[in-house]
């Protein structure tokens, strides 16, 4: 075949086929190629209807174009456009630097598209059936635009360097061999990746990719249910926010990039298998609302040491497998209480956040059940994390009683004699931590006993050697230890008498002591 560059003006080579030669003509003119037949079913190239000869081209002829092309016309830029064409064989452009702007809608290819280590400055393709595409190491000037296409064997894209947009919206992508959907390891994106409303069906592995603003998976679905994970996205770089939110149906190109309006009909974010982004790095925040999630018991949505600015965890509560926050950072936690799973289903060990910023109804009750279904065998750590957020919040009461809460729970990990020591302490003073209710026990056993002291026979050790007897001066003399007020020593009691006084003493020492535990817990900030 004689050399495209070679060729003389206005000659074509001698073996193309009528639907090549239309194709040569208008990539010399920059102008698109259109060969669909104008029936929307037949020209559906995802649809099972045939398309003859006069659609199809070879695809080393557009590999020729797009390498070692004919020079465009005068006042015009070569440029490959094509719409409703069958390209047949594979598409080889392994290695090669393109220049030509390609651009592709509703086209279906035999077989697969190979891209490796090739430089371009723009790729479209729009609503395309492909096989498969073999993208690693691929280098883009601008973007590249794979909206609305179908992969039947996945997508790779490791190593790829993509200069502005990775737009994948609408995206349907099927598992490869090995049951990966789209492996984008080590990917870079300058700018803003959206696969929004995405199908990716297998394993969507991001590990180590680097965004350069924002990744948006508004209203996609990600299901791997033969595998551990559908999101497989440790060491993730986004400079700005990752979005797992709903998508607006009505308008998907004015929603796209943004939150939908109140009152628009949504697609949620679905994801059935576990979801891991440890490591990760966010500039802005990780958003989950109204994200439903699906797990296997052997399954996790997995931000171990996670470090952004706001997490918000607002989806729907996963019935099974385990959200894992072990060593995340975060600044500020937006959170509801329907979101989170039970006893077994939540770890929380090393989780640092600085401000709790609950949507709706959260009372305490139900962040201290959040607490405790991440500390099925007890640990100080996350109950001290919320006290400290709490005070620093300004709410003293509920720090006192998220530390109250700990004690409650260690306590059931105790040697018997010491849980029954817990309990004496959460009875009188609940672990100092209400000191009102030492004082309340105080008087309470002063007036009892003052009572009953006034009543009792006390003839004194020795005559003359005594001051007056006050019964409610001796009731609190035996109730306070260490401290004299001069009347224990004074007085002989018998019988029954001789008992109550020492029953006196020893709760008198069990108060203040519980007291003294107490003040040292408070004295330490718990």
């Amino acid at each position: 075949m004689t050399d495209g560059a070679g060729l003389r003006a206005g000659e074509l080579p001698d073996d193309l086929n009528s639907a090549e030669a239309g194709m040569w003509q208008a990539f010399r003119n920059g102008s698109v190629y259109d060969l669909r037949a104008g029936d929307t079913v037949v020209d559906d190239p995802h649809g099972g209807h045939p398309w003859g000869p006069e659609r199809t081209v070879r695809a080393r002829i557009v590999c020729w174009l797009l390498l070692n092309g004919p020079p465009a016309l005068d006042g015009r830029v070569a440029s490959l456009k094509l719409t409703g064409v069958q390209i047949v064989d594979v598409l080889d452009l392994a290695g090669g630097a393109v220049e030509p702007y390609l651009e592709m809608k509703g086209c279906r290819f035999e077989k697969e598209i190979l891209l490796p280590e090739s430089r371009f400055t723009t790729v479209r393709l729009v609503d395309c059936a492909i096989p498969r595409l073999e993208a690693a190491r691929l280098h883009t000037e601008g973007d590249l635009h794979l909206p609305r296409c179908r992969f039947h064997n996945g997508i790779r894209l490791t190593d790829a360097q993509i200069g502005t947009d990775l737009l994948l919206n609408q995206t349907v992508i099927h598992q490869d061999r090995r049951g990966n959907s789209l492996i984008g390891d080590g990917l870079t994106v300058g700018q803003d990746l959206q696969a929004e409303m995405m199908e990716s069906h297998g394993e969507l592995s991001l590990r180590g990719a680097k965004v350069g603003v924002s990744l948006s998976l508004r209203g996609s679905r990600l299901a791997n249910p033969y595998g551990r994970r559908a999101l497989n996205a440790p060491q993730l770089t986004v400079e700005r926010t990752m979005y797992l939110t709903p998508a607006g149906l009505l308008d998907p190109v004015q929603t796209s990039g943004r939150t939908p309006a109140r009152g628009t009909r949504v697609q949620r974010f679905e994801c059935e298998g576990g979801i891991r982004l440890d490591d990760g790095r966010f500039g802005d925040a990780v958003d989950f609302e109204q994200a439903r999630l699906t797990l296997r018991d052997d399954q996790e949505i997995s931000l171990r040491r996670v470090q952004v600015p706001e997490l918000r965890f607002l989806g729907r509560r996963p019935q099974r497998g385990r959200i894992v926050l072990n060593g995340a950072r975060v600044v500020t936690l937006i959170d509801q209480a329907a979101s989170w799973p039970g006893a077994g289903q939540l770890q929380m060990g090393g989780f640092q956040y600085e401000y709790l910023v609950p949507r709706g109804p959260f009372p305490l009750a139900k962040r201290l059940q959040w607490v405790a279904a991440a500390t099925p065998e007890y640990s100080p750590e996350p109950y001290e994390r919320l006290a400290t957020v709490m005070r620093n919040g300004g709410e003293d009461e509920d720090a006192r009683a998220v530390l109250l809460a700990k004690q409650r729970h260690r306590r059931e990990n105790l040697p018997i004699a010491a849980r029954l020591w817990g309990y004496v302490q959460d009875w009188t003073v609940a672990y100092g931590y209400r000191p009102g209710r030492a004082a309340v026990w105080m008087a309470v056993l002063w007036a009892a006993t003052s009572f009953a002291f006034a009543h009792a026979d006390h003839p004194p050790l020795k005559t003359g050697e005594h001051p007056p007897w006050n019964p409610s001066l001796f009731a609190l003399d035996l109730l306070l230890p260490v401290i004299d007020l001069g009347q224990a020593g004074y007085w002989q009691l018998r019988g029954g008498w001789q008992w109550l006084a020492a029953v006196v003493i020893l709760l008198g020492w069990i108060l203040a002591t519980t007291v003294a535990a107490g003040a040292t817990r408070l004295l330490s900030r718990g």
